[in-house]
């Protein structure tokens, strides 16, 4: 299964390629998603990497977190579980006339 990356602060120009070869000198990775906007169709600045073993990624935190990357500090760290989200939604119109 491995063990879940997330990886922030990235530059908005971040390729699923850049962010495999800065992690694969770390270990073996398995998975990468770039997390991008729906609407502009360039990447939010974070991404999650599944690195193929809890010793691979341990080293990628090590070695990346902090570290500079075309004038970014990355923020590195293993990913939390996602938290629920509640439905919410509502109208929340406020001013209405009727």
């Amino acid at each position: 299964m491995g063990t879940k990356l997330y990886v922030g602060n990235l530059p908005f120009d971040i390729t699923e390629g850049d962010l495999r070869t800065m992690l694969s000198e770390h270990g073996a990775v398995n998975e990468i998603a770039v997390i991008m906007d729906k609407f502009s169709g360039r990447a939010r600045g974070f991404a999650f990497a599944t690195m193929d073993t809890a010793e691979a990624a341990n080293a990628a935190v090590l070695a990346l977190n902090g570290k500079d990357y075309k004038g970014r500090a990355l923020t590195v760290n293993e990913a939390r579980p996602r938290e629920e989200r509640s439905g919410g939604g509502g109208y929340g119109g406020g001013n209405r006339s009727r």
